[in-house]
């Protein structure tokens, strides 16, 4: 639109000025004149005769005032000023303006108009201004718009629009124009004006509309590239990818949001880490080409080669970067041969587990893929300044010294493959297995060997924890078939005391030799029990236990345990779940933990013991301990201020027989059976201590569903039962002939009826030479030939309403997967006292 438009009317001064009238210094002389006439007549005559004509003059000045006042109201009438030359200095200013300017007032008379305005509209004279309004009026495209630009002006805002008519103003043919009116107000001497802008503004649409198509067409330039293209931020999120790109990777670009997808969405593997790698020091922009594979959205693969360049400020921060993108697919390159060849290597390098690089005679690290990248990437330049690093700075200072001999041998070119085991430098503990192979001198950019490494820190992890799990089951097995054969020597002892305890009064001589028997054979009997519980065998009795009602009633033990010089302090927290636990080895556990604590604290020194709700989502985030699965947890925090432990002792405080106490101060399972209670019950158990700061143990004990009418038992003392006699039929099985003969005398001492027998099959012909009129069979579960579940099922099948008790050194689990599902029985487990089989007979019997 660059048509010059005809010359308007010439018009250099205002073409309306009604701010001034003529006549004004007339008109005050002749009022002059007239007084003075008037005063000559006054002084001739006398005060009678002239009274009348002074009357008459007031009257006629009063009229003549009133006129006075009302012409210079409407402008008739102007009284002179110091302030005319200012006026008529921004007149001139006005009609100097580019803009045509219109000034109404409050009626929406035109008080001024500049000759800009009149050339606007095309006006010949002042007879043919008019104002803005009625100039725009005849084109009703523009009627919203005016309107809204009088509704402004009438109540005193401020307004600006931009509108568009199709020819020019004051025309019928001619090319559209774009106008911009502005309105504003403007206090008046005696009322409010209005000053109206109207600009011509073609010619900035013009530009405006040439510019936005010029980068329209760099757009459409850049968008159908034979090239893709994108930028992505420091925090590798892509915001711009062209329309070449999108279409490879198969995405609608109308959908593409920038900042929505991120970088290793659509790179395969490490190849991000590729990526990172390039980056220049502060105020340096650096280029480098990488080949590498992108996933398509349908999960398909993609070859391209990269030319990836990242601005970096003289601060250090990172722009967004500028990264060509060339497609290497079959039939886009020319040399299709050398392309194919090139794609697959590329693609075997970097997608290959194995960290490969070379190195130079010096050991400085070369060209790499895109997994040493992300294993090494953080230690070989931690400074984008720095030169690339050294093979030796990857790992630890007592591996770099293998590391070095290697790569003396591949210099000499007498490298092998075989792995060297290495830990890596920085922080945590990472190891790998690294080959150094060496290449043909010249081979290319004073490569000398070509190094291969494949993270081992996981498979080093499952070993330690392997071997770690096969000493402590090979330890366990032999400890729980110590303690088995170990249990029922310890019932033979325990249950033949008890028998001499009957037959001596406690002032016989003999009875507290018998009473110290027993006393250390039940002592023998908790280490036993210690025993098994490291192997997990023990027998438990779960119960819904509510925590802080048991340490409530253990804190008075927990107190005299500790003594005086040991502060300790139970805090629970509020509406702790329910766990389904076994009372008195959950109380052993506190009570172990306890007195190790005690025991760390040369000193005074407080312990403190505290439990709270874990929920499943703050699992992973509060507590980030190795094995633990997320899920609903109660926590047991037992917390001391004592002497602590180095990591060295941790490794081992959970292994039998270990202890860091004096000779004949420890047995080495405290620790060990806290650890087989709590995994026993489905639990986990994880030490942090600190030499000089104190160790905390923290317990976590699956959370208990109960329904909601359940309620948590509580410690309570079943009745016992004063009469301990029947007349009932027995059958006895036990393959150890002390139990059994302890046993069957301290029966028939209750007056029952005992048949006995050493193994299954004897117990069978047993039954048969009775007839089956046996009441109740008390069977071992272990036993050579048969054990007790076969004996149990050969028994359902001639008598299926038999009563039976099972004893055993083992836990009842041990044994209860292998009877049938639902199968009533009583347990009664090893080692056992008179008392308590006499009780557990007369108790089934009554079932």
């Amino acid at each position: 639109m660059n048509e010059t438009e005809p010359s308007a009317p010439s018009i250099e001064t205002p073409i309306v000025d009604r701010s001034e009238r003529g006549g004004n210094v007339g008109l005050v002389i002749a009022l002059a004149l007239a007084l003075v006439a008037a005063a000559a007549v006054f002084a001739v005559l006398d005060r009678a005769a002239a009274e009348p004509f002074v009357l008459g003059l007031l009257g006629l000045l009063a009229v003549i005032g009133v006129f006075s006042l009302f012409a210079i109201a409407i402008g008739l009438v102007r009284l002179s000023s110091r302030n005319d030359g200012q006026v008529q200095l921004a007149k001139r200013f006005l009609d100097t303006m580019t803009d045509g300017v219109c000034v109404t007032d409050g009626d929406g008379r035109i008080v001024y108009a500049n000759a800009t305005y009149g050339r606007l509209i095309r006006a010949e004279s002042a007879v043919d201004v008019r104002t803005v309004e009625r100039v725009f009026s005849g084109d009703p495209d523009t009627a919203d718009v005016i309107f809204r630009l009088a509704q402004a002006s009438r109540e005193g805002r401020r307004a600006t629009e931009e509108l568009r008519v199709a020819h020019p103003l004051g025309r019928i043919d001619g090319p559209a124009r774009w106008y911009r009116i502005r309105v504003r107000p403007l206090n008046g001497l005696f009322q409010p004006l209005n000053v109206w802008q109207v600009a011509d503004i073609t010619r900035d649409r013009d530009e405006q509309e040439n510019s936005f198509q010029a980068l329209q067409r760099a757009v459409n330039f850049l968008d159908h590239a034979p090239a893709g293209f994108l930028s992505a931020n420091a925090l590798g999120r892509v915001v711009y990818m062209n329309a070449t790109l999108t279409d490879w990777l198969g995405y609608d670009l109308a959908e593409f949001e920038a900042g929505a997808m991120q970088l290793k969405e659509i790179v395969v593997g490490d190849g991000v880490a590729l990526l990172d790698g390039i980056r220049g020091a502060s105020g340096e922009v650096k280029t480098g080409i990488v080949d590498l594979d992108m996933v398509k959205r349908n999960g398909q693969i993609l070859p391209v080669r990269i030319i990836h360049r990242v601005p970096v400020g003289s601060d250090g921060a990172v722009g967004d970067s500028r990264t060509l993108v060339l497609n290497r697919s079959p039939g886009e390159d020319v040399s299709e041969s050398l392309r194919a060849a090139e794609v697959r290597f590329t693609r075997f390098f970097n997608n290959t587990p194995a960290a490969i690089a070379s190195i130079d005679k010096d050991g400085r690290i070369g060209r790499n893929n895109a997994p040493f990248m992300r294993l090494f990437g953080a230690t070989i330049r931690p400074d984008p300044s720095a030169p690339r690093g050294r093979l030796t700075d990857v790992v630890a200072e007592r591996d770099r010294k293998a590391i070095s001999e290697a790569i003396v041998s591949a210099v000499n070119g007498q490298g092998t493959l075989s792995g060297i085991d290495v830990s890596l430098a920085g922080e945590g503990e990472r190891s790998a297995r690294v080959y150094v192979s060496p290449v043909e001198e010249g081979a290319g950019d004073g490569e000398v060997a070509i190094v291969y490494a494949l993270e081992t820190t996981e498979q080093r992890a499952l070993e330690a924890q392997f071997a770690q799990g096969q000493k402590m089951q090979a330890v366990g097995q032999l400890a729980g078939g110590v303690a088995h054969d170990f249990n029922n020597v310890l019932t033979a002892i325990i249950g033949f005391s008890d028998l001499l305890l009957n037959n001596h009064r406690p002032t016989d001589p003999s009875f507290q030799d018998i009473m110290n028997i027993k006393q250390n054979a039940n002592r023998a009997a908790g280490l036993v029990r210690q025993l098994l519980a490291f192997s997990r065998r023990q027998t438990l009795r779960p119960q819904v236990l509510v925590l802080s009602d048991v340490l409530a009633e253990l804190t008075n033990l927990l107190s005299r345990l500790l003594g005086e010089k040991v502060q300790l302090k139970v805090n629970n927290g509020r509406d702790v779940w329910p766990v389904m636990a076994d009372l008195n080895q959950l109380e052993q556990v506190i009570i172990n933990l306890a007195v190790n604590a005690r025991d760390a604290m040369t000193k005074a020194g407080k312990l403190e013991i505290r439990t709270s709700n874990v929920m499943e989502a703050d699992c992973a985030a509060s507590y980030p301990f190795k094995g633990m699965p997320a899920a609903d947890y109660v926590h047991i925090e037992v917390e001391d201020n004592g002497s602590g432990m180095t990591p060295e002792i941790m490794e081992k405080i959970f292994d039998p027989f270990f202890s860091t106490k004096e000779v004949g101060k420890g047995t080495g399972l405290g620790l060990s059976t806290v650890y087989g209670i709590i995994k026993q019950t489905g639990g986990y158990i994880y030490p942090v201590s600190e030499v000089g700061v104190g160790t905390t143990f923290h317990i976590f004990l699956p959370r208990h569903e109960a329904p909601a009418e359940a309620v948590p038992k509580k410690n309570v003392e079943a009745t016992p039962i004063a009469d301990l006699t029947g007349n009932a039929s027995i059958l006895l099985v036990e393959d150890e002939e002390a139990v059994r003969a302890f046993a069957a005398r301290a029966l028939v001492s209750r007056g029952y009826t005992v048949h006995e027998a050493s193994t299954g099959a004897e117990a069978l012909e047993v039954m048969a030479d009775v007839g089956g009129k046996i009441d109740l069979v008390v069977s071992d579960v272990v036993m050579p030939e048969m054990d007790g579940p076969t004996l149990l099922r050969e028994l359902r099948k001639t008598q299926p309403d038999l009563k039976i008790i099972f004893v055993s050194g083992y836990a009842e689990d041990a044994f209860k997967k292998n009877l049938p599902e639902n199968e009533q029985f009583n347990f009664l487990p090893k080692p056992f006292s008179l008392k308590q089989l006499a009780t557990t007979v007369k108790e089934t019997l009554a079932e």
